[in-house]
């Protein structure tokens, strides 16, 4: 780990020494900062350091250093084992007074828009979930493989204990999704973590259907169709309750009496919060996701061959820019809505073209750059393509495609095509997270069966690898490649 510990100590430097830095952590590919002094940030000398393949930052105090698969982890560790805490809280320091002192930093990080600013904090809510998301949708989509190669499996003992053991696995996230999101949610929002699992959790539990039924807001003869249900509203739900949560935790912690905050403030706290959150929150939100859910289905479920065709070649080809943006991550709360609804997440695996399309077009610059005897780029495609082609784009993007402008646009344009073959087929996937190749055994789902859902999804990222490459190759000069 010597070199992420050099460029640790590096980072360190630029962002304003150590004492600065209030937090790190990180997601698969970039190195997540909190600093208390922006002003303390060189920038251009982080993005230029070597071993950085790009920088996102969004708000003054919180940046999003990018270092590539792998990295981004061992990155992470070294600044545990310095001392650098994880989050905030971690430190120490009081949560009421980070949110008191940070107001003006993260009103100014909204100024580039509310909308984008949400998608961003519903991304951080649901980061530290992906593993799980991905190690229980893998799971669900070699159980449903193994159900169809196996129709009899309940009836072997080894297969019906194997299936079950997926399925075990698979409901332990599903199950209580709402539990880890609100959990998730409170961290995110400056509040008492548990009590936004313990919200997120009552969301799913039957005691929601009796309370419906006593007041007459259940529909015995279709139960999803009740304005009141257990699991109505889903993860947005949770979302907005938690913050609502929040807010109520907040207020009652400046007027209570330290003696009394241990047992009165989380008390109060969720005694309040619930009424208002089962009686509207709820609802509401049970329509929104409802609305949601209708909304993509037009598209990723249409009858109409050419609606899906252009539909996904449209969501794939400007896939890329929301990933540059780090605003990707927003789309996690429909992904959710439509595993709790459908059982399967139709969009995702349109939107994991964007990726495949990006590798064609590194691979065409590739060669361009063996032509002019361009060794840096040619060494920055070597160390970014293997990660590539496993689904993280992140390193093609921010050390290759999108300094050079035009493959970006290219890579995006070459995807659509493969992104159309997708949507064409309506492939569904068990969860979200992973693209490329390693993202085979979750695209069990959808119209067809959970071998040629497979199958048609290879066959779209072949597409998306062809498409990027010729439309890149097209596009992009050799003497281009010559000066990056």
């Amino acid at each position: 780990m010597a070199n992420e510990e050099k460029l640790v100590e590096q980072l360190l430097t630029l962002l304003g020494g150590k004492d600065n830095v209030r937090s790190a952590t990180n997601c698969m590919t970039r190195l997540r900062v909190r600093v208390t002094d922006g002003g303390k940030v060189d920038e251009e000398g982080i993005k230029n350091a070597e071993g950085v393949l790009g920088l996102v930052r969004d708000e003054p105090t919180y940046l999003e250093i990018v270092v590539g698969p792998g990295k981004s982890r061992k990155c992470a560790d070294v600044c545990a084992a310095m001392g650098i805490p994880a989050s905030a809280a971690d430190a120490g320091v009081s949560t009421d007074n980070d949110w008191q002192a940070n107001k003006a930093a993260i009103k100014a990080g909204q100024s580039e828009g509310k909308i984008k600013h949400a998608l961003k904090t519903v991304g951080q809510i649901f980061i530290p979930l992906i593993p799980g998301v991905v190690a229980a949708g893998i799971c669900s989509g070699l159980g449903t493989l193994l159900a169809q190669l196996y129709p009899d499996y309940a009836s072997d003992v080894v297969w019906g204990t194997v299936w079950n053991m997926l399925a075990l696995i698979n409901s332990s996230l599903l199950t209580y999704i709402t539990a880890w999101a609100g959990y998730r949610a409170a961290e995110q929002f400056g509040g008492t973590p548990i009590l936004g699992g313990m919200l997120g959790m009552m969301t799913s539990l039957a005691n929601i259907d009796n309370i419906s039924m006593l007041v007459g807001l259940y529909n015995e003869a279709q139960p999803l169709d009740a304005i009141l249900r257990a699991g109505r509203g889903g993860v947005l739900a949770v979302i907005l309750g938690v913050w609502f949560m929040c807010q109520v935790e907040r207020a009652i912690r400046k007027r209570m009496p330290d003696a009394l905050d241990i047992v009165c403030t989380p008390l109060l706290t969720l005694i309040i919060t619930v009424v208002p959150y089962v009686f509207i929150v709820m609802p509401i939100t049970g329509y929104i996701s409802t609305a949601l859910v209708w909304i993509v289905e037009q598209v990723c479920m249409n009858p109409l061959l050419p609606v899906r065709i252009i539909g996904g070649y449209i969501a794939s080809a400007l896939f890329l820019p929301l990933v540059a943006m780090g605003m990707h991550h927003g789309l996690v709360a429909l992904y959710s809505v439509q595993l709790e609804s459908l059982g399967y997440v139709t969009l995702y695996p349109t939107l994991a073209m964007a990726g495949a399309g990006q590798v064609g077009a590194a691979i065409a610059i590739y060669l361009k750059a063996k032509k002019v005897n361009n060794e840096r780029i040619r060494s920055v495609i070597d160390g970014a393509l293997p990660a590539g082609f496993l689904g993280v784009g992140e390193p093609l993007i921010y050390g290759v495609t999108l300094p050079m402008g035009k493959p970006f646009v290219t890579a995006g344009l070459g995807a659509g095509f493969g992104g159309a073959f997708v949507m064409a087929c309506q492939i569904g996937a068990t969860a979200w997270g992973p693209s490329g190749l390693i993202a085979i055994p979750l695209m069990t789902q959808g119209a067809n069966s959970a071998t040629m859902s497979m199958v048609f999804y290879v066959v779209g990222l072949v597409i998306s690898y062809i498409g990027g490459f010729i439309i890149t190759n097209i596009f992009v000069k050799p003497e281009e490649v010559a000066g990056v």
